[in-house]
């Protein structure tokens, strides 16, 4: 099977090598700035813009497209220029080929699903976002899903919080202050590893699978954990409202602090889908270990 990825970054890398024994791996790129790493990946290294459709030429025909691409962390407009108008070009430029794929994978994030007040949502619960960048990411969900023509189907895998290597964050949980709410975490490896998987399933024209792993935790009980195994003190707590009386926060960040929920990854479970990292506690020894030794 050929598998293009486009945004060959965090996840996308992951991928490739996951894949590259067994497939022929596509990883496209907007720059040339890190084709190296798609080639060390193990795969075909392309420069293209995913919102390019002339660009978009250079690359081959799959038999699958992961659109992973990236907004490089900014705000709502470039979030719309990526993940909607960029996914949009993709789509019509794939599935409109003479060739076109059996599926496309958007990789999308569980933050459409809005505030919940800490209980658990899952596939079957309504998008409901609270800020202008998950609005963006639900708009381009719903590019993902309806748009694929061509006997091309739609996926749509709701990334949680990613975490791994270069992104465990030690030093926010072990120095705190922490404030509450839960955390809904998939290892890098398992995000990637997740994809894969749905790309060999038979899914259902335009699937939702949530990628999180099995244990959603308090942020304070996560801490207090990491805390520790570190060899470390318990660090200081704060409540939402203790942190939102600071005043230093934007609107889109006091949205995002006030929204709470627990992510199910039942579906994915139930699909055969086995886990590198079922959970932080796994997930994280690497960089325990690290940690204490330095």
């Amino acid at each position: 099977m050929r598998v293009v990825v486009l945004g060959c970054g965090y996840v996308g890398l992951e991928l490739a090598r996951q894949l590259g024994d067994d497939h022929d791996v596509v990883g496209v790129r907007r720059s040339d700035a890190g084709l190296e790493r798609v080639a060390a990946a193990g795969a075909r290294a392309v420069s293209a813009d995913v919102a390019d459709a002339d660009a978009l030429s250079a690359v081959p025909d799959a038999d699958a497209v992961v659109f992973a691409a990236s907004s490089g962390g900014r705000g709502a407009d470039r979030a719309r220029e990526v993940y909607v108008e960029g996914l949009r070009t993709a789509v019509d430029h794939f599935c409109g080929r003479a060739d076109p794929p059996d599926r496309l994978v958007y990789t999308s994030s569980t933050g459409v699903y809005g505030d919940h007040g800490g209980d658990w949502v899952d596939e079957t619960t309504p998008v409901e976002p609270t800020t202008e960048k998950t609005a963006v990411l639900a708009e381009a969900e719903r590019v993902a899903r309806e748009r694929p023509a061509g006997g091309c189907d739609g996926t749509v895998a709701r990334f949680a919080g990613l975490y791994g290597p270069d992104r465990y964050r030690l030093e926010r949980y072990v120095e705190g202050p922490v404030t509450e709410g839960y955390l809904n975490m998939v290892h890098r490896d398992d995000a990637a590893g997740a994809v894969g998987f749905l790309l060999a399933r038979d899914l259902a024209r335009d699937a939702v699978v949530n990628v999180v792993d099995d244990e959603p935790v308090s942020k304070w009980a996560f801490a207090d954990w990491l805390a520790g195994q570190c060899g470390a003190e318990p660090p200081r707590k704060r409540t939402v409202e203790e942190r939102l009386a600071d005043g230093d926060l934007s609107e889109t960040a006091e949205r995002r602090l006030r929204t709470s929920k627990r992510v199910s990854n039942d579906r994915l479970r139930e699909l055969g889908y086995e886990f590198a990292y079922p959970t932080f506690r796994e997930g994280y020894r690497a960089a325990i270990t690290a940690y204490r030794g330095t």
